[in-house]
């Protein structure tokens, strides 16, 4: 399928504004990585306490970041989670001890900043486990239920938890609430030392410092080997200055989807990794393609100055260009709109991956080739020309 029937467009002619825009923008990440924002690294590279929380009512990052600084709890990220729905979000904690105590202090610590209107003696009923909530009732024993009663009252307690967990999503608006789920007596009995706070911690996650750096040295690596793999390919396919034009886009793709994430401080995760090697990978393959045409072209077209044959070579492969790469963009645009919080990083570094994937392809690995080849043609004073592959040579000595 051809979208484009015989394009003359001279890409090579547009170049230098292109290769100033790429200036720009990669001085623009590096300078917001070195002075301003940093590289943003998630919990997964950094370490700390994840604290996932739901409310009632729509929630306000702001407002929950005023009460937790209120309470001294500073340089906390919050983040809405899921759903604009579900009204959770994910609080992110520099509490970095890898234990028991350390899952009950974050949790401990987010309920303590956020119930600003606790009822002086109660217990938040949205707050309270299971283990809890059996206690209290075998303390006050509300059933008189004597022998069995630990089992008696287990089985209530489980079935308010359940409840609230399950049925109500984890957070109840009310007591009243659970009328029918607890017997008359048990309900009586919590109305007098229960309440609801208009919030519930769901659950604590913790990586350790340790962790963290690992992990961080583990994406480093498999980037950096990825783009060294990829160019002793090409190197082995079709010459070393095509591989190294591949990297150096590959890489100058990379250096602005992070720089996107400094400029926008959001949080690179394992996930944001995980999309900055597929658009490495899907960067090298489009490059890979311009590049295969243009080494048909040298051998077909040898009368051509070099600009020329590149120029129709990325003219001949446009409409294939801009089908895959249009196509796969409307996939990740509709993943990054439709897919929630949970997917916006990643969703959000394909779609900056996709868009200057396809761009370095045609305005930096191309030019790179030809300036190349008219840096070495002025050193031998003979016209630019591309190197032959390496079949080409084995032929030429046979």
């Amino acid at each position: 399928m051809e979208l484009f029937r015989n394009p003359q467009i001279d890409f090579m002619g547009k170049k230098w504004f292109f290769l100033a825009l790429s200036l720009v923008l990669s001085v623009s990440g590096v300078a917001s990585m070195i002075f301003w924002h940093g590289i943003p690294l998630g919990v997964d590279f950094r370490g700390g306490t994840l604290v996932y929380v739901k409310f009632t009512h729509p929630p306000q990052p702001d407002n929950i970041r005023a009460e937790l600084e209120r309470a001294g709890i500073t340089n906390a990220r919050i983040q809405p989670y899921d759903k604009a729905s579900e009204n959770e979000v994910l609080v992110a904690l520099d509490i970095r001890e890898t234990s028991e105590q350390a899952l009950d202090q974050g949790k401990n610590e987010i309920i303590r900043a956020l119930e600003t209107h606790a009822e002086a003696g109660k217990i938040d009923l949205n707050n309270t486990g299971y283990s809890s909530l059996q206690r209290y009732l075998l303390e006050k024993d509300p059933l008189r239920a004597g022998t069995g009663a630990e089992q008696q009252y287990g089985q209530v307690a489980r079935a308010i938890t359940d409840f609230r967990d399950q049925q109500r999503g984890g957070v109840l608006h009310s007591l009243g609430e659970i009328t029918g789920v607890a017997p008359p007596a048990v309900l009586q009995a919590m109305q007098a030392d229960f309440y609801t706070s208009d919030f519930a911690v769901r659950n604590v996650e913790i990586v350790g410092p340790q962790v963290g750096q690992q992990l961080r040295g583990q994406a480093l690596r498999a980037t950096l080997y990825s783009l060294l793999g990829m160019l002793i390919y090409l190197w082995f396919r079709f010459e070393l200055i095509y591989g190294v034009a591949a990297v150096v886009a590959c890489f100058h793709d990379t250096i602005i989807t992070v720089g996107f994430f400094s400029l926008l401080n959001i949080e690179i995760s394992l996930t944001v990794i995980a999309a900055i090697l597929t658009l490495v990978g899907y960067s090298m393959n489009d490059t890979i393609v311009v590049f295969d045409r243009i080494r048909e072209n040298v051998k077909l077209l040898r009368r051509e100055n070099l600009t020329s044959i590149v120029n129709k070579s990325i003219n001949q492969t446009l409409s294939r260009t801009v089908l895959t790469s249009g196509l796969t963009f409307l996939t990740v645009l509709s993943l990054f709109v439709f897919g929630g919080a949970v997917l916006h990083g990643f969703s959000l570094a394909l779609v900056i991956g996709i868009i200057i994937g396809t761009y370095s392809s045609i305005f930096i690995a191309a030019p790179m080739l030809v300036a190349y080849q008219d840096w070495r043609a002025g050193r031998s004073g003979r016209g630019a020309t591309l190197p032959a592959v390496r079949q080409d040579k084995a032929k030429v000595k046979a």
